[in-house]
């Protein structure tokens, strides 16, 4: 059995990672603080992305207490005296002068049962006063920082419009690790004109960088994305279901085994949703992973020590 799961899987699961550290039930509380976005404001952004807050419209109108509440409530039913984490998701969140960040997390922190804050920001929007203030708030709570990056293939970071280049990222990721503040990387499988081979490169590129966890996503091809756009016009492949699963079940062949799996496929609004269509039924891919994992019999990092 993979030692780092208590659910019989063959990665390095979340909940085996909370449930290790807090001996406790965490859930993450996604929290909409009103923040935006640089590259949306200095340009059409990522294009993929839909304006940088559309999942977030229903609760950006409500204070952050409320919103955390609405979640809360409900786990506590279910699973009473839960640890939380208030999760920064929505848009770049850190993209604020550190007195208006002050009040937005710690405003979460004085809350009963949470032990602490995941915050989701881009590495070209956080400024040497707010690498400084993290550093303190690392100190008195469980903080994790949620970069996204999506590929470490140059050529394709200018294509997707992403704002900064692999340099910016890679100054980011060791500023916030000399400060010893952990780190969770996003990468989307699925860009196009990226091969299986540029997606294995760049989580072989994140296991060069020691980071901590990672979200792997599929492409999402959304209503009103320049994606959309550029889709209609001049349709490039999508990977099907099977392919997906067999890239990421590669992709985990290579990783570190000490990384943390903290997603393994999107789940976007099937309302905006143009494709692919199968990535509605979020839960029949996970099971594809595990299935695929057990064929094959391979764990994560099976692969990281090979010489090729």
């Amino acid at each position: 059995m993979f030692p780092f799961t208590l659910d019989n899987k063959r990665y390095h699961t979340l909940n085996y990672y909370y449930q290790t550290l807090f001996h406790k039930k965490v859930f993450k509380v996604s929290l909409n603080a009103n923040f935006t976005c640089p590259n949306f404001a200095n340009g059409h952004g990522c294009i993929f992305c839909l304006h940088g807050s559309n999942d977030y419209d229903i609760s950006k109108n409500k204070n952050l207490v409320t919103q955390f509440y609405e979640v809360a409530s409900v786990l506590e039913k279910k699973w009473p005296g839960s640890y939380y984490i208030g999760y920064f998701q929505a848009n770049t969140n850190t993209y604020a002068p550190v007195l208006v960040l002050k009040e937005k997390f710690e405003t979460i922190l004085k809350l009963p049962n949470v032990v602490g804050l995941s915050i989701a920001t881009r590495s070209d929007a956080i400024t040497k006063e707010c690498y400084d203030y993290l550093e303190t708030l690392n100190q008195k709570t469980f903080l994790t920082v949620e970069l996204g990056l999506q590929s470490a293939k140059e050529s394709t970071l200018q294509f997707i419009n992403r704002g900064h280049d692999l340099k910016n990222f890679v100054t980011c990721v060791q500023e916030l690790q000399k400060r010893n503040i952990k780190v969770v990387v996003h990468i989307i499988n699925g860009l196009p004109y990226e091969t299986k081979e540029d997606m294995i490169e760049t989580v072989k590129f994140l296991n060069d960088l020691g980071i901590d966890g990672i979200k792997i996503h599929m492409l999402s091809i959304l209503k009103g994305t320049e994606l959309e756009k550029m889709y209609q016009k001049n349709p490039f492949k999508i990977l099907t279901k099977e392919e997906y699963v067999d890239i990421v079940c590669t992709q985990l062949e290579y990783l570190d085994p000490h990384i943390v799996i903290h997603r393994i496929t999107g789940d976007p609004k099937i309302e905006d949703l143009i494709a692919p269509q199968w990535l509605i039924k979020k839960f029949g891919v996970l099971n594809e992973i595990d299935k695929e994992m057990v064929k094959r019999n391979i764990y994560q990092g099976d692969k990281l020590y090979i010489q090729e």
